[in-house]
This record gives C-alpha cells, structure tokens and sequence, in this order.
C-alpha cells in the first residue's frame, strides 16, 4: 500500500473514502511482489496496480464491494487452465490480495492516514496488517513511526500488538516488506496469524563521480530508478546545474573528501566516471571498503589494470578489489551517453536482484529472482 502513499495521503486529505487491495502473498511468476497496491475511491477513481493488467478488472470490483459491506476480504488469483478467457494470471504464477475499506467512520483509518503520510513525505515507517487469520481480525492494522513507536490495533490479544510491532521494527531497520506469522495471542503457538510488514524508507542514493556527458544521461537513469543522485566533482565549471538538471544534489569537491563525509548503507551505489587515477585512486580506496551495494569505474581494460595496479599499491586487498565493477555496466555493445547509462543501470539493477545479465530468450534461467535478504523500497518509481 505505501506504494501509492501520496495519493493515498491525498485522498485522506480530502475526506474520500477508498478501498486498498494489497498484494499479500504471490507464488510462481507472479507480475507484483507483496505491497503492491490498487485503490479505489466512491467515485471510481483508481491508482496503482497489483498485476500489471491480469486481474486488475476483478480486484476493482472487489474495492467496490468492500466500499459497500465495509468488510476486509482475502482472494487468491491464479492461472486457469481449463478457461484460458477466466479472470486470472497469464503468467502462470498466483497471487492473493487484501481488500481493505477504508472509510472516513473506520477505526483503522488515523492509522492508514498516518502511514500514507509519513511514506509520502519520505520518513521511514512501516504499517503492520492481518493479512490471514480470524476473520474478525483480518485487516487489522498498526503503523510504526520513525522512531519505531507502534500507534494503532491489531484487535486481538495485547501481546500481539507487541510482538507485531517487535517483528516490524525488525523489518523497517532492515527496509524491508515481507509476511511474518505469529499465533494470535502474539506467542509462536496458538492459533496463527500472517501479518504483512510493509516498510517504506527513503530513496536509496546514487553517487555519480565525474561531471561528463555519461554522468548526465546516468542521472536522467538513476532518478527514473529510483535514486536519489548526487554529482560530484572537483571542476566547479563542469559540476553545474544547466548541466545536471535532473540530480537531486551536485556537489563540487573532491571526490574522496566528500565520499568520507556521507552516510551510506547497503543500498548505496557508487558511479566512478574520472578515470582519471588522481580522482580514482583515492575514491575507489575508500569506495571499495564501504558496505554498499555496487561500486563501478569507467575506463578501458588497460584503464582497469593500471587502476587496479595502483589500487594494490595503496594496500587493497584481493577480496576488496573483486568488488570493484570495472569496466562498468553490461555488454550491450553501447555507445551514445544514453545507451551507456543504460548499461551501466542494467548492471545494478541484475546486481541489485541476483540477476545474470544473459538474455531471457533461451536462457533456464528464472524472470523474476527471490532476493528475500534484499531490502526493498518505495520512492519516486517504486523500486
């Protein structure tokens, strides 16, 4: 749901009544992974997805209905084989959806609302639903802030509201979206339930050095990704924004003193465009022992020797410089700036998600890859 917070947000902003169908559970090769959503509004009106057309008519009809009885209500969708016309997934895979009415009178809207907010203004949060169980305690929610404070019900026994919210702070530090069941009295026995933990942080950050043409059309890439990205660069008559009008934030200095004053994390990447080796040495040394998810270096193969060269002259080890990924991005045979940002995204995304980078045709290899231990995110393109 906090996939579409900030229309979410707004239609609580306007008093609108809506329902949400969440994606909860999927198996195969399902389109959507859990927390995508579709809502729906009095008036008809729709936002987001949970399966990329397949279902999208039958979950619009279950919004409305739950609109009307003011009821949650669990479905599962999958592919027909004996009605290839039936409403289902063509893609073979199957996914089950809550459907959750949330009107101006229910008790869970503060907390929808509060949610809704807090994701679209960027702030770290997590919302907390029954998603399988009883069904007087479907639907039931709660909303972690960022500080991890629990704020709502789950309508069931104290306890599950405390290990509820225990499992979902565990989840948001992590960033991640992810099913977690507990029994209702809120130990591991007892009659079980399956709550969804649904965790939206901030953007993750890009960090391009070297303010070139390639940079330019990288940026233009990594904020349709997602990204918040950063330009930096020792030059002040290069690092400018009639240059990179699409970066978030553009940065002029050297590009390892402002690497030591940043906050990364496991989802960081690290775009090194110089290949020059008096900006690349000394950013790569430090680049290259930071826990973040991908850093690349433009440049050559004899670029790359040399680059590595000095690298272990500085006291890299082997097992850091594997890390590095160099020359950057994917084989796509590109050339422009454009298809190059495209290799480069390519890269990270199949680095991102464990995928292999061969082309799908042919290949034994699977579409969507399980990553359960990668974080999940929401933010300007959701993902």
């Amino acid at each position: 749901m906090l996939d579409i917070a900030a229309q979410l947000h707004r239609w609580c902003e306007e008093g609108r009544d809506f329902a949400v169908a969440t994606v909860v559970s999927v198996g195969g090769s399902a389109p959507r992974q859990p927390g995508a959503a579709l809502a729906v509004d009095t008036g008809g009106e729709a936002v987001g997805s949970v399966s990329g057309g397949c279902v999208e008519g039958a979950v619009y009809e279950l919004c409305q209905e739950a609109l009307e009885s003011g009821s949650s209500v669990r479905q599962t969708f999958g592919y027909s084989d004996e009605d290839a016309f039936a409403v289902g997934l063509t893609c073979g895979g199957t996914i089950d959806i809550l459907v959750t009415p949330v009107r101006a009178d229910a008790a869970l809207r503060p907390v929808f609302a509060r949610a809704a907010r807090a994701a679209a203004d960027g702030r770290e949060t997590a919302l907390v639903r029954i998603v399988d169980g009883p069904r007087e305690l479907l639907g039931g929610s709660l909303w972690l802030d960022e500080r991890g404070e629990a704020h709502g019900t789950l309508g069931g026994a104290p306890q599950l509201d405390a290990s509820a919210a225990a499992e979902g702070r565990a989840l948001l530090a992590a960033g991640r979206t992810a099913g977690v069941t507990l029994g209702a009295d809120g130990s591991m026995c007892g009659r079980p339930v399956t709550l969804l933990v649904e965790s939206s942080v901030p953007p993750p950050r890009m960090l391009v050095f070297g303010a070139i043409d390639f940079a330019a059309a990288l940026v233009r890439v990594g904020t349709f990704l997602g990204y918040h990205v950063t330009v930096c660069d020792a030059r002040p008559v290069f690092a400018t924004r009639s240059r990179f009008p699409d970066a978030d934030e553009i940065v002029v200095d050297w590009p390892h003193r402002y690497l030591d004053s940043q906050d990364v994390d496991a989802r960081t990447v690290i775009c090194v465009l110089t290949h020059d080796a008096k900006f690349d040495v000394p950013l790569l040394e430090r680049a290259l022992r930071l826990p973040v998810a991908y850093v690349g270096a433009m440049g050559s193969r004899r670029t790359h020797e040399d680059r590595l060269r000095r690298l272990r002259e500085v006291g890299l080890t082997p097992l850091e410089l594997a890390a590095l990924r160099s020359p950057i991005g994917l084989d796509l045979g590109a050339r422009t700036p454009e298809e190059t940002a495209l290799s480069i995204a390519s890269e990270i995304v199949a680095c991102r998600h464990g995928g292999t980078g061969v082309p799908l045709n042919g290949a034994h290899t699977p579409i969507h890859h399980d990553t359960p231990g990668a974080p999940l995110t929401q933010g300007r393109a959701a993902g």
